[in-house]
């Protein structure tokens, strides 16, 4: 065990070979597995690749201003037909990397109608033709989280375009990661840019989505989660910096330019995605505790697995990119393929029996531990690919009920998402006010 510690130390230590900047601009088992909480930083490096591999679809090359008023689509109408009788899912992020393939595994099943909601249109059309996905079972619309305006505007194209009818699902994939910025980008209503994208965009859309979702049979709303988040994990409590919303100074002050983090200490790229991600999670908690009863609708959260050949290593050596897979495949075993994954978080929104609320999903372990070392050569209980799904458990700090309440007081304020955008005009929100 040592050895394999060792090795997984050494090659998380390989950041003198990244890039100066990535980016400046199966059936359910029935027990919940055993988790204990991990809190030594052994690993402290400025990129770590666990963090790496826990990543969902990113952003890259962003502008200065996200969302400018040419941007704005006209609404597309009579979905309806279109629809059929097809159930609806929204997929954010889904242009490349997880959520494109979660996308692509809900088309094959030929039971849904996807509108696929990225940043850039156009290049999304383009990825479907080359993904071949069927005519006729997906649209492509704009949203830029990192834009409270592109988010109301979505919502309302969307309601253009479904008519009457109402969204079933939404995945809540899209990510960014900035973790070797000296300094802070913003999102155009002024937050850091991890915190504004990956948490607040999101919140702000589920919110919004919400009264329409409710009047679905069998509703899911799955917001992608990750090991960084969650100290009690390899990735989380082994590799510097862990996550750490502290007092939340920075979210209660409203996470505007010049806050840079939800702690209100300075910027730290790194731990400005861990922290998004909990705030993710957090999200599904109080989404579950607050409206599940009265909505139906199943929250849950998820972690795919270490997709170690993602774009994200596009500029490391060659000699990395060929080992690094063979590396989480026999070593760690965390490794679990870009389909797969798809399928995966496809599976929390599509398989009958992943209809539980307020469930953390994973799968072969959820990364609590470097896997064992099985017959057929194959680590397992890292996480990676095969195993069946389970309930997994999160950190103390992210199940902290006290400050998830907070986190969504915050939220909802520095969105300015006012009562009557609320599911029932917020007179449920009433019953929960601290």
């Amino acid at each position: 065990m040592f050895r394999i510690v060792a090795l997984f130390a050494a090659l998380s230590a390989v950041h003198a070979f990244t890039p100066s900047s990535l980016n400046k601009a199966t059936p359910v088992a029935s027990t919940q597995q055993q988790t204990t909480a991990v809190s030594s930083p052994l690993f402290r490096t400025e990129q770590s690749l666990t963090e790496l591999c826990a990543l969902p679809e990113t952003y890259t090359e962003l502008p200065q201003e996200l969302y400018l008023p040419k941007d704005k689509e006209t609404p597309k109408v009579l979905g309806g037909l279109k629809i059929g009788l097809r159930k609806l899912v929204v997929v954010t992020g889904a242009s490349s990397g997880l959520g494109l393939w979660c996308a692509k595994a809900l088309l094959d099943t030929g039971r849904y109608f996807v509108v696929l909601a990225v940043r850039d249109v156009d290049k999304m059309n383009s990825v479907a033709k080359e993904m071949n996905f069927p005519q006729g079972s997906y649209t492509a619309m704009k949203l830029e989280l990192g834009s409270l305006q592109s988010v109301r505007d979505f919502v309302a194209n969307l309601k253009a375009f479904k008519s009457a009818r109402p969204l079933t699902h939404l995945v809540c994939n899209a990510a960014v990661y900035r973790p070797t910025d000296p300094e802070p980008a913003w999102t155009d209503d002024g937050f850091e840019m991890s915190m504004g994208v990956n948490h607040l965009g999101h919140f702000l859309l589920v919110n919004l989505l919400l009264d329409d979702m409710s009047r679905a049979k069998g509703a899911r709303v799955c917001i992608v989660g990750s090991i960084t988040g969650n100290t009690n994990t390899v990735g989380g409590g082994l590799v510097y910096p862990q996550a750490d919303l502290g007092n939340l100074q920075g979210l209660e002050q409203g996470m505007q330019k010049p806050i840079e983090m939800a702690d209100g200490k300075p910027f730290f790229g790194a731990k400005a995605y861990k922290d998004s991600k909990v705030c993710n999670m957090m999200t599904v908690s109080e989404l579950h505790r607050r409206y599940h009863d009265s909505t139906g609708i199943t929250f849950s959260s998820m972690y795919p697995g270490c997709i170690a050949e993602t774009a994200l290593f596009r500029e490391k050596r060659t000699w990395f990119r060929k080992a690094f897979p063979w590396f989480m495949k026999y070593v760690t075993g965390g490794y679990v393929g870009m389909e797969e994954a798809g399928q995966r978080l496809a599976q929390v929104v599509d398989d009958p029996n992943c209809d539980k609320s307020n469930v953390y999903w994973s799968w072969n372990g959820g990364a609590q531990t470097v896997g064992r070392w099985s017959e057929d050569g194959k680590p397992k209980g890292a996480g990676g690919s095969g195993g069946e799904i389970f309930e997994n458990q999160q950190s103390d700090a992210v199940t902290n009920q006290d400050k998830a309440e907070k986190v969504w007081e915050f939220s909802k304020k520095a969105v300015g998402l006012s009562e009557k955008e609320m599911f029932k005009g917020g007179k449920l929100e009433k019953e929960f006010r601290p």
